[in-house]
């Protein structure tokens, strides 16, 4: 089964870092955040990649066709351009296709441009911009049994705020910003897995917004199943995201399940 990653956003938020380059090229601990996104998929097994390029995709494009050269020593000749390569990474199994879809394009007809690399079959599908530790074996096992064409991870991201409980102009209840999310309603985290049918339901329009129409739809068709997730979830939108991730990485890095 194939991976879908979005890549093609902005990140008008995180305009510190995406000044020169896409989000997902965003580093964390020394790696973009897409290698931590792909690390995950890699874990269970799921090593084939498509990723829906925008805005400086050439970015995204240098790094994976030089992958060699980022993460190892070389030894390069000047030119005759003959290089050697000592050491070797572990993602020399992956199966990178990346797919132009336009800077303005967005993220329906960004998965719509993919469809012709998926064969007819099942996908996963998610955003380059937010790390996770869910299971993705359970998620797929949940899909298929369901039966839907498509499956949503649903998250609960702890408040950043305190809740006031009022009534009037008076404070009944303070409550400091918590994790507990037994009350809480949960969000699109992404991780998503669809059957090939979804294509079906998206407009060939760079203006075809995935998160409206096509989803409008398969919950109209009572086609979308959600699989809730309690565990860890973390998205990068801004620049307080982009430390908090960093300093995870050094102490807790709840999404690393690989060795």
């Amino acid at each position: 089964m194939k991976v879908i990653i979005l890549c093609g956003g902005l990140g008008t938020r995180l305009r510190e870092e995406t000044e020169y380059k896409p989000k997902p090229m965003v580093e964390i601990g020394g790696k973009p955040i897409i290698w931590h996104i792909m690390k995950l998929y890699s874990h269970f097994g799921y090593k084939e990649f498509v990723l829906a390029l925008g805005y400086k995709g050439n970015v995204i494009r240098d790094y994976f066709l030089n992958y060699n050269y980022y993460n190892n020593d070389f030894t390069i000749e000047l030119g005759t351009g003959n290089a050697e390569v000592f050491g070797r990474h572990d993602e020399h199994d992956w199966k990178v296709t990346c797919v132009e879809t336009g800077v303005e394009s967005m993220t329906g007809f960004r998965v719509k441009s993919c469809s012709k690399y998926i064969n007819n079959e099942s996908f996963m599908l998610t955003y380059g911009d937010a790390v996770c530790n869910v299971n993705i074996e359970e998620l797929i096992k949940f899909h298929k049994k369901s039966g839907k064409i498509g499956t949503v991870t649903g998250v609960f991201p702890p408040s950043r705020f305190g809740d006031l409980t009022v009534e009037g102009e008076k404070v009944l209840h303070f409550k400091e910003k918590t994790k507990d999310t037994s009350n809480q309603a949960p969000i699109n985290g992404g991780f998503f897995v669809f059957k090939p049918e979804i294509f079906d339901l998206i407009d060939d329009d760079p203006k075809c917004d995935f998160e409206r129409k096509p989803m409008d739809k398969l919950t109209e068709m009572n086609e979308l199943s959600i699989y809730k997730h309690g565990g860890f979830w973390q998205c990068m939108d801004t620049f307080r995201d982009y430390e908090y991730l960093n300093g995870l990485w050094k102490t807790d890095p709840e999404w690393k399940l690989w060795d």
